[in-house]
């Protein structure tokens, strides 16, 4: 009877440490979409708001009758690297035309449960010309409507709305095309994770300002003074205001959120606080529970903090991973930067690049152009950057900007003894 109990106990810590990783990678699950993963989330719901809460501080909220669950991340700062992607086939990142017209998409849809793209238009149309900040909608302009089709068809990816007649794609060529949506209202307003809604900021503008500060929206109040210990300043001004509890609460959340969404966390990227705290007992112990409990492995090295999961599955993108031409460079250029003694600069850099480019004629062909090795260099440089593998430093204000490998990039140095062993194992 105790093996089958334990049994049962192991396999909801397995099932409870899988939802974890799957909500991580991806903050919204559908029952449409995803049927198994959300039937698992739904079962497993009441301890996965628990662990959230618990050590990240977000929210979330698992809707059974209507099919999704939404995990609300809150973060203190922006995120750069993970844009809103075009559903189309380029998988280009929004624009800030993009990110306008999706808002007020958006907003305009919570005014009806059923519309049509033609009326949709119209209401963008009315709610553009009525802020003097946003640029006029011209649904004439395939531009114009090419962005508009952009925000929909991420709306429907995330079931805000859904297609009753018609297919979205048919507005690219006419403003005439008739397609009919059904609106999931409360969906869509689950889509802003934010602490702070929207509709307090603009309450709270005063006559001096011109626009609100969209950066309060991420304000959380339960840190009180403790959320502005990671600004520039420094928490030195601040330790009179805030108490105890309220730092260590920070402190936790804050580093947790930053493991479970960072590839790797370096100390000297965490303030103060955050170093203490991971250095307690207390916090050494919180930190590798959280880690046991989702399913990761928890390396401690002195220049930081890394998650790995095992099974790759708390992640949108994997490195090395899905061979793209930019990776595969990437991973290349590592040998060059952890084999120098200091940064190197940018054209040595490209150079490498262009000799990869010469040394293998058939390959990333789309890079085989005048200024290819540039733009090689650039987007492998970016995807190290990306993964806490490499950084952009600069020597001098206004000098070129020089490339620096960070401690994680020797977990892919090639070990040249072990590789001549192998080789000679199997010589004949």
């Amino acid at each position: 009877m105790s093996t089958l109990a334990n049994q049962l106990v192991r396999a909801e810590k397995e099932e409870l440490a899988r939802a974890i990783r799957l909500l991580l990678a991806q903050p919204l699950i559908s029952l449409h979409a995803d049927p198994d993963d959300f039937d698992l989330i739904r079962r497993r719901h009441q301890p996965l708001v628990q662990w959230f809460d618990y050590y990240c501080g977000w929210r979330l909220v698992v809707e059974p009758r209507l099919g999704y669950a939404r995990l609300l991340k809150v973060r203190a700062d922006a995120d750069p690297s993970r844009p809103a992607r075009r559903r189309r086939t380029t998988r280009a990142p929004f624009d800030r035309r993009r990110y306008t017209l999706l808002c007020l998409v958006a907003a305009e849809l919570l005014a009806t449960p059923v519309t049509t793209i033609g009326m949709l238009s119209q209401r963008v149309i009315q709610a553009a010309a009525a802020d003097e900040h946003i640029p006029a909608f011209d649904p004439v302009r395939a531009e114009e409507r090419a962005a508009f089709v952009d925000a929909l068809k991420l709306l429907e990816h995330y079931g805000a709305v859904t297609t009753v007649d018609g297919a979205t794609d048919a507005y690219l060529d006419s403003e005439e095309a008739k397609v009919l949506y059904r609106v999931d209202a409360t969906r869509v307003t689950r889509l802003l994770a934010a602490p702070i809604p929207p509709s307090q900021l603009a309450a709270a503008l005063d006559d001096s300002a011109d626009r609100p500060d969209l950066a309060a929206l991420a304000v959380e109040r339960r840190y009180g003074s403790a959320a502005r210990l990671g600004d520039e300043e420094g928490p030195d001004d601040l330790l009179g205001e805030v108490s105890e509890t309220q730092r260590n609460l920070w402190a936790r959340h804050s580093l947790i959120r930053r493991l479970l969404d960072d590839p790797v966390v370096y100390r000297e990227e965490m303030t103060a606080v955050q170093v203490a705290y991971a250095a307690s007992l207390t916090g050494r112990q919180i930190i590798r529970r959280a880690a046991e409990e989702a399913g990761f492995v928890l390396e401690e090295r002195a220049e930081g903090y890394l998650l790995v999961d095992p099974d790759a599955i708390a992640t949108d993108t994997r490195f090395p991973g899905d061979g793209s031409h930019a990776k595969v460079a990437a991973l290349l250029l590592l040998d060059l930067l952890t084999a120098a003694t200091g940064p190197l600069p940018a054209a040595d850099v490209e150079a490498e690049a262009a000799g990869l480019l010469e040394r293998f004629p058939r390959w990333a062909k789309a890079y085989q152009s005048d200024g290819g090795a540039r733009r090689l260099a650039d987007d492998a440089v970016e995807i190290l950057c990306s993964f806490g593998l490499a950084r952009r430093v600069t020597a001098t204000p206004g000098s070129t900007p020089l490339i620096r490998a960070l401690p994680a990039a020797y977990r892919y140095t090639v070990n040249r003894g072990a590789l001549d062993e192998q080789e000679e194992g199997v010589q004949p």
